[in-house]
This record gives C-alpha cells, structure tokens and sequence, in this order.
C-alpha cells in the first residue's frame, strides 16, 4: 500500500488550473521531495494531499482510503502537516506548542492521557528541544522554532508528516539541521515524509523519491540518481547546468551554468591586465 496516491486529481485557483489529472503515488517509509519552479503548483498538491484544499475533479488516497470521506480528526491521526512560516500565538512555550499535537486523541470523554504525555516527551527528547520545552516559542532562532513545529507534528503520532518548505528563511546550519532531523525520523522510525523543496542538491542528497512538477502536472518523479539530469533541469527550471556527482554523497549535483563563466572571465582578464 502506498502512504498518499492522486488520481486524475485537478486542482485550481478561481478558473485558472494548478494541477490537471495527476496520478501520483508516494512511497510508503520514504522521503518524497517535489521540486519544481514558483508557481508550478508543488505546494499546492501538498495542500491538497492533505485535505486543505478541494480538488475540482479526483481525488487523494490516504493510506488506501479516499481522504474526502475520512473525518477531519481520522485524517490528523494519520497525517501531520506544517505548513510554510507557521506562527504561534505570543507567549506561547515550545512545551504548550506540542501538546496541541495531541489534539485529534481528546474528546468530552477521553481528556490528557499518560499516552499524550508520553507522546509529547518522545516528540521533545526526537527533536532535541527537552531543554527548551519552557522557552516562548518566539524567542527561539529560526532553526529552534522549526524544531518546536516539527516536535508538535511529531507528537500527532501520524505515520506521514507533510512540510512545506521547511528550509525557508533559515541560515545554511539551521537547513541542513532540520534536514537532518527528518532523515532521522525516516530512518529510526520508517516516517513517511513529504517535503517541498527549492534547494535541488539538498533534494537530491536527502530523498529517497523526487517529484518534480512543470506545467500542471509531474513531468518525471523517481531516485535523484536516475532522474536528476541536465535535460529535467533545463525543462522544469529552464537553467543550464552541469549535473556532477555530490563530491561527498555522491548524489546528483547541479551547477548552474548562468553568466558566472563570463563574470570569472572578465575578473582573470582584469586580473592579469
């Protein structure tokens, strides 16, 4: 069984279409990565994927079963989405911020559990944020407060967890720190992730699956090491590149190509002038 599959999904905005009859299947304990220019629609399918947004046609499959009939509290036990740049209330601590994870097991008849304290330590001691779990979440750095998002997804407990963009507006220490993060997740706890990402050779070297998105559909989706080529570059971000190997993973790399050639040509020129 697949985590999250679309079929003939279409998906728009007003009259203008995002998405058109995509049939699109994610791997189940892997980590999917859609790529694809401003635009394109990657976080738009994401949204739809979990049931924030309605198709004009189609449908989304979770888990086998249609999402559309599936409560909204049946869904947020199984799937967990953090959307881009979310903000918490002011005041609100990293420790108050998670346990709302916790919020599709309460009801009138069954309150705060020793299950959701549980849950909520494993999400703090996970994602290292134990020491901060008092702090308000906005006084947290950047890399911090995406930790404390992230914590609270975990403590939903779901098998899936959908990021958009979860790199957005953090330093290069604090990307490859969150990125860390949920290739552990995957690989200690077979999490199914599901990220939007603009970083091509961050893609590359932590997906395990990348979809990437031109024109209203998937125009190629597969292992990086098969589909990342300068042709699909050329196509979904009209770049010229070089593709060469990831000098320590051996993952596919991109170089753009651009004007740098001639700018480093005029600077040897000067330089020797």
């Amino acid at each position: 069984m697949h985590a999250l599959e679309t079929k003939q999904l279409t998906l728009s905005y007003g009259e203008a279409p995002i998405i058109e009859n995509l049939d699109l299947t994610v791997p189940k304990g892997k980590i999917t990565v859609l790529i694809g220019g401003n635009g394109s629609g990657k976080s738009t399918l994401l949204r739809s994927m979990a049931r924030l947004l309605k198709p004009d046609a189609g449908s989304v499959v979770l888990e086998g079963k249609p999402i559309a009939s599936m409560s909204t509290k049946e869904v947020a036990r199984r799937l967990a989405i953090l959307p881009q740049g979310p903000t918490a209330p002011e005041g609100l601590t990293v420790l108050q911020l998670v346990k709302q994870g916790r919020y599709p097991y309460q009801s009138w008849l069954k309150q705060w559990s020793e299950e959701d304290e549980r849950a909520v330590k494993r999400a703090l001691k996970a994602t290292g944020m134990e020491p901060l779990a008092e702090r308000p979440v906005d006084s947290l750095s950047g890399g911090q407060r995406q930790r404390a998002w992230i914590a609270m997804t975990l403590a939903q407990g779901t098998r899936t967890i959908l990021l958009d963009e979860p790199t957005t507006y953090l330093d290069l220490t604090h990307q490859i720190e969150v990125l860390d993060l949920l290739f552990e997740l995957n690989e200690l706890e077979q999490r199914t992730i599901v990220m939007v990402l603009h970083d091509i050779n961050l893609a590359c070297r932590y997906a395990h699956h990348i979809v990437a998105v031109k024109d209203r559909t998937v125009v190629a989706c597969g292992k990086p090491e098969e589909i990342v080529t300068e042709e699909l570059i050329r196509r979904v971000f009209d770049l010229e590149c070089r593709i060469v190997p990831d000098p320590l993973f051996g993952t596919p790399m991109c170089v753009p190509v651009g004007k740098g050639r001639d700018v480093s040509a005029r600077k040897h020129a000067h330089a020797t002038a």
